[in-house]
């Protein structure tokens, strides 16, 4: 572990010390200020930091889900920019409320993080978007993905582009609007159509619209359309004739720190637009994970884990997607692994809400707490397939090992203990992959609240769990992106010396203990594998 000075306490027995992150701000600072726009799956929100990285107001508005048929997942962009709009006008307002002398002008840039993939088509000159978004849950382009696949399957572009040719990215899914919208591809290879992720409809529209607004997208975001050279960092051709994207639709692709354009939105005149990073590089970003073998990892419904690994891509041989980590100005780009788990918090809701054994999600560590260990069982929420490293989607969920011994609460265990051998099974793909140990994990999200999950997730790593005090860390990456651009912070070094500590787990397991249980915990994901049979299939 390299950064963590000014830490606020350390658990050195495994039982955490906490300073609670401050979510509202607590005691505000002076100014000035940066802000950042989280354009999420489900909220768009904007959080003004101040120059210790703490919060000073918050802002958030919903958006609708929509979901034409099984399996299709939209959003309408019209109502996710409206958003935006008000979100930034919200927070503005609530910081003039809240710090005695704010002024709009004290807030010297603006950062954007994204939900990745999710991907628009609109009108240069209209500004109207020409269908929904596809949002990056969204499977219509299985077949077309498995058509471009042809003999060489998902690898097809991995080379190249460091991902597999799934539905998730937004290359396929331009391919698809721009099939099945009537007269859009005419349009589109005549230069009247502009294609982005939500990092560049949001910033097209912050800096002017179709009145001059720039089209641009950041190395990151790129990196997960499935069109981009990772090595190059721009658009490949060979890539862009063989899925059917004209170049013309594609924006400038930036760093993710950098000084894009201006915005007069929401009260903030002429307010630099200075930063984009997908939302768990920007996540990465916040954690001030810049060396080699610093990890995030983020608990929510499910989890991404990021390892930075350097200045040179690294290919996964191991199930892990190679991805653009940030590239801050003209230097050169820091690349990552990146291991995604389906079913995290999912499962602990799945426990609350089909199966009615806790009546909230906190409750589940109350339950486990009320036993010393599993009693032998072993929960794999294969729900929807095995993830990251396995990829087997004929896979499904078991509980191995069951004897009339074990009870609810030896479920509720074995329900936190699925998450940390999850991220134990994507730690060691990363290891194998890029040589590097991990040296701790940096962790964020709803499910760190867990004091048991945590220290388990120590345990079964055999490395240092540790929760920052701003857990936005999200936002957080954005603003400290933009903030380097415009100079606020001087260099990722003055970050560092931001990033505070709120909890600190060790490790307590024994060694014998800890193998002992990986053996049986992958012996019951073997179990798992194959469920469904080539007909159901």
């Amino acid at each position: 572990m390299t950064d963590t000075p000014n830490e606020t306490g350390t658990a050195a027995t495994g039982t955490a010390t906490d300073s609670a992150p401050r979510s509202d701000g607590g005691c505000h600072g002076t100014g000035p200020f940066i802000a950042a726009i989280d354009q999420g799956t489900t909220s768009s929100r904007c959080i003004v930091f101040d120059r210790d990285g703490r919060i000073v107001a918050v802002d958030q508005k919903e958006h609708e889900q929509i979901f034409p048929k099984p399996g299709w997942v939209e959003h309408d962009a019209a109502e996710i920019w409206t958003n935006v709009q008000e979100v930034v006008a919200g927070a503005v307002r609530k910081a003039a409320q809240d710090v005695p002398g704010f002024q709009p002008s004290d807030v010297k840039a603006i950062g954007i993080t994204n939900q990745r993939e999710t991907t628009l088509l609109w009108d240069r000159h209209t500004g109207e978007p020409v269908h929904n978004a596809l949002v990056w849950q969204d499977t219509r382009t299985d077949a077309l993905c498995r058509e471009l696949g042809r003999d060489e399957g998902q690898d097809r572009f991995r080379a190249t582009t460091g991902l597999p040719l799934a539905s998730y990215f937004a290359g396929p899914k331009i391919r698809w609007l721009l099939d099945n919208v009537a007269g859009l591809r005419e349009r589109a290879e005549a230069g009247d159509i502009l294609f982005g992720t939500m990092d560049s409809w949001v910033i097209w529209n912050l800096t002017g619209g179709a009145d001059g607004g720039v089209h641009v997208t950041d190395v990151t975001n790129a990196s997960r359309t499935l069109l981009m050279d990772l090595r190059t960092l721009d658009w490949d051709q060979d890539i862009l004739d063989a899925i059917g994207v004209p170049a013309a639709v594609l924006p400038r692709i930036g760093s993710s720190s950098e000084v894009y354009g201006t915005t007069d939105v929401g009260g903030l005149s002429g307010v630099p637009v200075a930063s984009a990073l997908g939302d768990q590089q920007a996540a990465l970003f916040g954690q001030t994970c810049f060396s080699p073998g610093e990890a995030k990892s983020t608990y929510g419904t499910g989890t991404f884990m990021l390892l930075n690994t350097g200045e040179t891509p690294v290919d996964s041989r191991n199930g892990l997607i190679t991805t653009v980590g940030y590239r801050i100005g003209e230097a050169a780009p820091v690349y990552a692994l990146e291991g995604s788990i389906a079913v995290t918090g999912a499962l602990v809701q799945w426990m609350r809400d089909q199966m009615g054994l806790i009546s909230t999600a906190a409750e589940i560590e109350t339950l486990a707490l009320t036993v010393e260990d599993n009693g032998g069982a072993y929960f794999v929420p294969a729900f929807s397939g095995l993830f990251a490293p396995y990829w087997q989607d004929d896979a499904r969920g078991v509980i191995a090992g069951l004897t009339r011994y074990v009870t609810k609460a030896h479920i509720a265990r074995a329900v936190l203990e699925a998450t940390a051998w999850q991220t134990r099974e994507i730690a060691d793909a990363m290891t194998k992959d890029s040589g590097v140990e991990l040296a701790a994990l940096k962790v964020d999200g709803g499910m760190t609240s867990n004091n048991l999950l945590m220290q388990t997730l120590a345990d079964v790593l055999a490395a240092p769990v540790v929760r920052p005090m701003v857990a936005e860390t999200t936002c957080l990456g954005a603003a400290y992106a933009a903030g380097l651009a415009v100079g606020f912070w001087p260099d990722t070094d003055a970050l560092r010396a931001n990033w505070k500590r709120a909890a600190e787990w060790t490790p307590r397991m024994a060694d014998a203990d800890r193998e002992r249980e990986y053996h049986n915990w992958r012996k019951a994901v073997t179990r798992t594998m194959g469920w469904i049979e080539d007909e159901e299939h």
